[in-house]
């Protein structure tokens, strides 16, 4: 377990037999984890290919339900969990930033597909996008010489393939626009790391460099909320993450979440839950997961 802030923390953890920063398999292979119902952030970036269940994904502070078939993206920093899913069926790819040396460019078509990560798959979408997944299987599994150049250049066609479904074709997600890019910015210093720095919509706008005005503006536009309300949630789903997954204090938690006053924490917990701190942490309990992604096994190559 890593536990580098208020959220989990997962590093990739798989056999260094090929020194291959890379796993590929199904939510079963991969292990539960793969389909973990609690709030974590990872240190390597996911591609998820759901082809069957129900219930929802959800990232940073969107809620996805599952209509498969979808391609999600995860990047490094953004908290996301499963929620109520059943019967959850697909191909999960996990892969470090290493992995993308050959193709220095993947890294920013990633981090703009990480702002849409939800893409929906029609037929032809699917037609290009599931033999790609079931030749990367095949090569990881049978591990013959050079396979990772082969499973890069796979990885390289499945991003570019991904981000033209997303705008135009050859113009990547270069057309996302201006008002949802600032929105998804927003989100991101809302769920990522060194989000216990982030204290109000002024600081946010200030990091993002756009004015308060602006940022009100555009935010409530895409999401129907105002930065307040989602700075408000932000905070409160950390203290919650917080109570229940860890053995820090009341006052402890009020610090982590930026209230330096214990009891005006206790009073502005109470507004947006209903219960106190101590109440909330009674009914939840101590919970205590370990979080490391398990190694997965991997074939050796052949003499």
């Amino acid at each position: 377990m890593d536990d580098d802030g208020p959220v989990p923390l997962h590093r990739l953890d798989v056999p260094a037999v090929h020194l291959l920063p890379f796993a590929i398999g199904t939510f079963d292979t991969i292990g539960p984890l793969s389909r973990a119902a609690f709030p974590h952030r990872h240190t390597f970036y996911e591609i998820v290919h759901v082809t069957g269940g129900t219930g929802a994904h959800v990232l940073d502070l969107s809620r996805w339900e599952l209509r498969p078939p979808h391609l999600s993206f995860v990047v490094p920093g953004q908290v996301h969990y499963w929620e109520d899913v059943s019967d959850l069926q697909g191909v999960v790819i996990l892969f470090t930033d290493d992995f993308l040396l050959d193709h220095p460019g993947d890294r920013e078509l990633l981090r703009k597909l990480g702002e849409q990560p939800w893409l929906s798959l029609s037929r032809t979408d699917t037609a290009d996008i599931a033999p790609l997944i079931a030749e990367m299987e095949r090569e990881y599994a049978l591990g013959k010489p050079r396979f990772a150049d082969v499973l890069r250049a796979c990885l390289h066609v499945l991003i570019l393939r991904a981000a033209r479904m997303t705008g135009p074709a050859g113009d990547g997600l270069a057309g996302v626009r201006r008002a949802d890019a600032v929105t998804q910015e927003f989100v991101r210093l809302l769920a990522g790391p060194g989000a216990g720095g982030v204290r109000s919509v002024r600081s946010c706008a200030t990091r993002i460099g756009v004015s308060v005005g602006y940022l009100n503006e555009v935010v409530k536009q895409v999401t129907g909320r105002t930065p307040g309300q989602l700075v408000r949630q932000a905070r409160t789903h950390e203290a919650k993450r917080l109570l229940a997954l860890t053995d820090l204090t009341v006052r402890q938690v009020a610090g982590e979440v930026g209230f330096t006053d214990p009891a005006y924490f206790c009073r502005y917990f109470r507004r947006e839950t209903g219960l106190s701190p101590s109440e909330f942490r009674r009914g939840s309990g101590a919970l205590h997961h370990d979080y490391r992604i398990p190694s997965i096994d991997h074939p050796r190559p052949p003499a």
